[in-house]
C-alpha cells in the first residue's frame, strides 16, 4: 500500500501545469472582457479564477495523498483527492451562479460591445491553452487513476467548451448587433457549468462513501476467482470499494476441509497475485475457511 500512495508525488508536476494554464488562460481572457466588455468573455474569466482555485487545491491533496499510511491512517491518504475534487466542483457551482446572475444584469441594461475581433482573438488562444492541458491532464488521470486530475481535466474540457459558447455568441453580436445574444449564450454556459460542477460533486461523494469498484472492474474479479472454483474452491463476502487510487478488494475463501494450511494458504497467494496484476493498485485481503464447516458461512452478510 505505501508504494501506492508514494507515487502520487510525481504527479504535482499535472498540478502545476494546471496552474500555469489556469494563470495564463486567466489573463488573456480578462484582457479580452477589458477590450470588448462582453459579458460572456467575462464569464470565461471567472472560470479561469476558478481553474486556478482549482489547480492549487489538486497541488495541496495530492502532496496529502502521496504521504504513506501512519498509526492514524492505516490505509493510506488517497481519498484526499476526492476533498479536492469536490471543493473544485463546489466552486464551479458558485462560479455559475455569478455569471448568470451577471449575464440577467447585462440583459437589463445591455452595454455595447467593441473590439470584439480582438477579444475573439484572444479568447481563441486561451481556449487552445485549456484543450491542450486539459487533453494531457485527462491521459495523467486514466494513467495514474488519480480521480483530482481526471476532475481538473473535465473542468478544463468545459472551459474550452464554454469558450466555443462565447466565441460563438460574440461573433453573432458582430455580426447581427444584437446585444442580448452575448448575455443569453454566457446563461446557455452557465448552465453547462452547472451540470459540470454538479457531476464532479456527485462523483467526489460516492468517493467518500466507499462506493464499489466499477462494474468492469467487478466482472474481471468474478473471472479471476470462477477459474478456480473447479479446483472445490468457493468464495463468498466479496466486497470491493475505491478510495482514491487505491482498490480494496476483501474475500473469504473457503477450500476443502483436508487442505493443509500451507496449501491453503498458497492458494490465496496466488489469487492475491493475479488479481494485483490484473487490477494496478489494488490491495487484497483474503480470509481462509474450511469449505464444510457451518460456521464458515454466518458471516456471509455481515459489513
Amino acid at each position: 500500500m505505501t508504494q501506492t500512495q508514494s507515487n502520487r508525488s510525481p504527479l504535482k508536476r499535472y498540478a502545476w501545469l494546471s496552474i500555469a494554464a489556469a494563470l495564463t488562460t486567466m489573463g488573456l481572457k480578462a484582457g479580452a472582457y477589458l477590450l470588448t466588455g462582453s459579458v460572456g468573455l467575462l464569464s470565461d474569466a471567472l472560470e479561469s479564477l476558478v481553474n486556478l482555485a482549482g489547480a492549487i487545491m489538486v497541488l495541496s491533496m495530492l502532496g496529502i495523498a502521496a504521504r504513506p499510511a501512519d498509526d492514524n491512517h492505516t490505509y493510506g491518504h488517497s481519498k484526499a483527492e476526492y476533498f479536492s475534487s469536490g471543493f473544485e466542483g463546489s466552486l464551479i457551482l458558485i462560479a455559475a451562479a455569478s455569471i448568470i446572475y451577471t449575464a440577467v444584469k447585462r440583459l437589463i441594461d445591455p452595454q455595447p460591445l467593441e473590439q470584439l475581433g480582438i477579444g475573439l482573438v484572444v479568447l481563441f488562444l486561451a481556449s487552445m491553452v485549456n484543450l491542450g492541458v486539459s487533453l494531457i491532464l485527462k491521459r495523467a488521470g486514466k494513467r495514474h487513476n488519480a480521480v483530482s486530475l481526471t476532475s481538473n481535466s473535465h473542468h478544463l474540457m468545459t472551459d474550452v467548451w464554454t469558450s466555443c459558447g462565447v466565441l460563438i455568441g460574440v461573433g453573432a453580436v458582430a455580426i447581427t448587433g444584437w446585444q442580448p445574444l452575448d448575455s443569453i449564450v454566457a446563461i446557455l454556459a452557465a448552465i453547462n457549468i452547472l451540470w459540470t460542477g454538479y457531476k464532479i460533486v456527485r462523483d467526489s461523494a460516492y468517493g467518500l462513501m466507499d462506493t464499489a469498484l466499477l462494474q468492469e472492474d467487478l466482472d474481471l474479479i468474478d473471472k479471476v476467482l470462477d477459474q478456480y472454483k473447479c479446483q472445490g474452491v468457493e468464495f463468498h463476502a466479496v466486497r470491493t470499494r475505491q478510495s482514491g487510487s487505491s482498490k480494496f478488494i476483501n474475500m473469504h475463501v473457503l477450500v476443502p476441509n483436508e487442505w493443509t494450511v500451507e496449501h491453503g494458504h498458497a492458494l490465496l497467494n496466488q489469487i492475491e497475485g493475479e488479481l494485483k496484476e490484473r487490477l494496478p493498485n489494488s490491495n487484497i485481503f483474503t480470509h481462509l475457511e474450511p469449505l464444510h464447516d457451518p460456521t464458515s458461512y454466518t458471516d456471509i452478510e455481515v459489513c
